[in-house]
C-alpha cells in the first residue's frame, strides 16, 4: 500500500480567498476512495496554511510519502508543476501526479515540459487515482487505465476518457483528514467553513467557461437525504457553522433542490449557506425563494457577466439582460445577499464601454459587484477568437484582475486603471447606503464582507489608487 500526500499549491491573488478559507473539496473525496484500498492518505492545504513552497517541501520530507499530487486551474498551474519539480529533485523515485481542470486539456504542453511529472489524471479522480496507483505499484503499463494522460517511450500518450461516477451518493468523503482549524468565513469571525458538492456539472454552454467544457454539459447529482445528512454530519461532528455549496449548478432540478431546502428547514441546524446559481433559476424559483431563506442560505451568487444583451448572447449566457436585474430584485425580497460579476477587458473594450457597464451595475444595485478582467482559458471556446489580442502567456496572471487581454483602443494599465475605478465608484456609492438598511442582518454581514474584501481581496494592494475615501465610508469600515 503506498503513502500518499495530496497538496494544494502555494497561490494567492486575492481573489479566492477574498472571503474566508474553505477545504479542497476534490482532495477530500479522493482521499476517501484512496482509503477505501489500504492506501495512507495525507491532505496538506498548503494554500490556506499560507505555507511558501520551501516550507511546503520541507513538510512533504517530513511525511516521506510515495505519492505526491497536486491540483492546479488555469492560474496556479505554474505553482503546482515547481512544487513536482522540487519533489522529484528531492526523491527521484517519488510517483508525482497532476489533476485539475487545466492539465485534464493541457496535459500535453504540461507533460512535454515537465519530465518531472509521472502522470495527469484527467476530469474525475476518485475511480482514476486508486487504479493508477495500483497499476504503478505493480510496475504495469498505464495504457489500461482510462482517463489519465503520461508519457511513453518518449511521447505523450492521452487514455480513453473515464465515464463520468454515476452514483455520486457512493462517495466517501474524508472529512476526518481535514485540519478544520484552517478553514473559517471572514464575515462571521470565528466561524468554521466548510464546502460541500451536491451536485456536478452544468448543461449550459458559456463560451468563457471551464466547467461547462470539463463536465463536456452533463450534469449529475446526489439525492436530497444525501446532502441533508452530510450537512448533519458536518454540523454535529465537525462544528461546521457556514457551508459554501460549490456546485456549478446546485439548482438545476427544482424538483431535488425544493427537497433540499425542505430537509434543511425541517433539521433546523442553524446552518448558513453561501450558493452559486444562475438567474434564470432565481426568477424561475420567485415563488419560493422565501424557502430559500428559511433554510439557511443567506448569500447568492449569480453570473450576470454583462449588461448588453449583445455582449451576453456573445458569452452564450443563455438568459435575457432584464433577467438579470429581476433575478437581484428577488434575492433581495428575501432578505438575501447578493452578489455578481460583471467580466470586463474584452478586445473590443473602451473606457465608455467600461462606463457604460458600470452605470448599469449600478442600476442593477446587487449588494456585492465584481468586476473581473475576461480570461483566456486555453481550452474554452472564445480561445480562438481571443488569441490575437492576448498579451501575457504567464498563466499564473490568469486569474481575473490581472490584464492577459489587451482591448485593441486601450493600453493594459488603463484597462486595470478602469477596473479600479468601477470599485471606487461602485462601493463608494454602496457603502453609505449600507447604513440605512433596516435589515439587520445584511447591514452587518455588508459592512463584515467589505472589510474582508478590503483586508483580503487583491484590492488591498491598491487602495491608494483608489483616492481618498469619503469619511462616511472611512468611518463605516472603522466601526465594529
Amino acid at each position: 500500500m503506498a503513502r500518499v500526500i495530496l497538496v494544494t499549491p502555494d497561490y494567492h491573488c486575492g481573489v479566492v480567498e477574498s472571503a474566508g478559507r474553505w477545504p479542497h473539496i476534490g482532495f477530500v473525496y479522493i482521499a476517501g476512495e484512496l482509503r477505501k484500498y489500504g492506501h495512507e492518505v495525507k491532505i496538506y492545504d498548503a494554500m490556506a496554511k499560507n505555507h511558501n513552497l520551501d516550507q511546503i517541501l520541507a513538510n512533504i520530507i517530513n511525511y516521506d510519502p510515495d505519492v505526491v499530487a497536486t491540483t492546479a486551474y488555469t492560474a496556479t498551474v505554474p505553482a503546482a508543476i515547481e512544487l513536482l519539480r522540487r519533489v522529484k529533485e528531492w526523491k527521484n523515485q517519488a510517483f508525482t501526479v497532476m489533476g485539475g481542470v487545466h492539465p485534464t486539456f493541457c496535459y500535453n504542453e504540461i507533460l512535454t515540459e515537465s519530465p518531472f511529472i509521472d502522470v495527469i489524471v484527467r476530469y474525475e479522480g476518485e475511480f482514476t487515482f486508486p487504479e493508477l496507483i495500483a497499476a504503478w505499484e505493480k510496475g504495469e503499463d498505464f495504457k489500461k487505465i482510462d482517463g489519465i494522460a503520461f508519457r511513453r517511450k518518449g511521447r505523450v500518450t492521452a487514455t480513453t476518457a473515464r465515464p463520468f461516477i454515476t452514483d455520486l451518493d457512493s462517495l466517501n468523503p474524508a472529512w476526518d483528514l481535514l485540519d478544520w482549524n484552517d478553514y473559517t468565513f471572514y464575515i462571521q469571525p470565528g466561524s468554521r467553513l466548510a464546502i460541500i458538492s451536491t451536485s456536478r456539472g452544468c448543461l449550459h454552454n458559456c463560451a468563457f467557461c471551464s466547467q461547462q467544457k470539463f463536465w463536456n454539459r452533463t450534469w449529475r447529482a446526489r439525492s436530497a437525504e444525501s446532502v441533508a445528512a452530510e450537512i448533519e454530519l458536518l454540523v454535529q461532528k465537525y462544528g461546521v457553522e457556514v457551508f459554501f455549496i460549490s456546485d456549478e449548478y446546485p439548482t438545476a432540478d427544482r424538483e431535488r433542490w425544493e427537497a433540499i431546502l425542505d430537509r434543511l428547514i425541517q433539521k433546523d441546524l442553524g446552518a448558513m449557506f453561501l450558493i452559486e446559481t444562475r438567474v434564470d433559476d432565481i426568477v424561475r424559483d420567485k415563488d419560493i425563494i422565501d424557502k430559500y431563506r428559511q433554510a439557511g442560505i443567506i448569500h447568492i451568487y449569480v453570473g450576470i457577466e454583462a449588461t448588453s444583451q449583445d455582449t451576453l448572447d456573445t458569452f452564450k449566457k443563455g438568459f435575457g439582460a432584464n433577467d438579470s436585474k429581476r433575478a437581484l430584485d428577488i434575492i433581495h425580497s428575501a432578505g438575501i445577499v447578493s452578489e455578481t460579476s460583471f467580466i470586463l477587458g474584452t478586445p473590443s473594450d473602451t473606457k465608455d464601454s467600461i462606463n457604460e457597464t458600470l452605470a448599469l451595475a449600478q442600476a442593477y444595485n446587487p449588494d456585492f459587484a465584481h468586476f473581473l478582467l475576461l480570461a483566456p482559458w486555453p481550452y474554452a471556446d472564445m480561445y480562438d477568437e481571443l488569441a490575437p489580442h492576448i498579451c501575457t502567456r504567464d498563466y499564473a496572471k490568469y486569474n481575473l484582475v490581472e490584464p492577459v487581454i489587451k482591448p485593441g483602443k486601450m493600453t493594459t494599465d488603463e484597462l486595470f486603471s478602469e477596473v479600479l475605478n468601477c470599485y471606487k465608484k461602485f462601493y463608494f456609492r454602496k457603502i453609505p447606503e449600507w447604513v440605512k438598511l433596516k435589515n439587520d442582518f445584511k447591514r452587518r454581514y455588508a459592512i463584515q464582507s467589505m472589510k474582508a474584501i478590503m483586508d483580503n481581496s487583491f484590492l488591498k494592494d491598491h487602495v491608494l489608487k483608489l483616492g481618498t475615501m469619503p469619511k462616511t465610508v472611512e468611518k463605516l469600515l472603522k466601526s465594529d
